[in-house]
């Protein structure tokens, strides 16, 4: 079994590059990010502040989040039904920053996390895999780029989504969320210490991919 985690801000190209690396190496793709959207989803659905501790630690007792993998690919359940693009907004990236920080939401992800890399060879993407989630990762990634060329990637994202949205407010609230996460007492978005830096701001998709296997190569030699 293999343990892989990537970690790094929103718009690095994390999840594409965690998708495309579980399918080269035959092993399971984890998006932890889904799972935190998904509660600041149920947070909103609850007409409650996500930042609202005691609130949310309510709602959390009337949620179920299941992970499954339909056709090769990742779908999350919230309470039976499968969120889809609804946790893929920008709203819902500020609500998952807000609920990240709470430690009843950490605590309550945080054993679904590891028992699914316990029985798989597994990818995760997120802000605290390899310093939280799965300290002892065979290899950890941290993947960054400028916040501009994160914003751009972002934008396109939503944009063939259909999702309306402009440069301004994503480069906005990216910067926003970077800054909450990395600053946050609980499990801040930093890299972990033995963690290898991949810097994409100057590499295409293939690059990218070649870099990071590379860097797997490397670790598990």
């Amino acid at each position: 079994m293999i343990r892989i985690a990537l970690d790094g801000p929103g718009g690095a190209g994390k999840s594409s590059l965690a998708k495309e690396l579980a399918k080269r190496l035959g092993i399971v793709y984890l998006d932890t990010g889904a799972l935190y959207r998904t509660v600041g989803l149920w947070a909103k659905m609850n007409d409650t502040d996500p930042k609202d501790a005691d609130k949310i630690g309510e709602l959390l007792g009337k949620l179920n989040i299941d992970v499954k993998i339909e056709n090769g690919a990742q779908v999350v359940y919230l309470n039976g039904e499968p969120v889809g693009d609804k946790i893929r907004t920008p709203e819902m990236s500020m609500y998952a920053s807000a609920v990240s920080a709470l430690p009843c939401v950490r605590e309550f992800l945080l054993e679904t996390q590891r028992s699914f890399a316990r029985t798989n060879s597994v990818i995760m993407d997120g802000r605290d895999i390899g310093t939280v989630i799965l300290p002892d990762a065979d290899v950890k990634i941290f993947l960054t780029a400028s916040e501009e060329v994160r914003a751009k990637r972002r934008l396109l994202e939503l944009q063939a989504k259909g999702i309306a949205a402009t440069f301004d407010e994503v480069l906005s609230d990216m910067h926003r969320r970077d800054t909450a996460d990395a600053s946050r007492d609980i499990a801040p978005a930093v890299a972990a210490a033995d963690a290898v830096i991949l810097d994409n701001s100057d590499l295409d998709t293939e690059g990218t991919i070649e870099a990071a296997l590379k860097i797997i190569e490397d670790a598990v030699k």
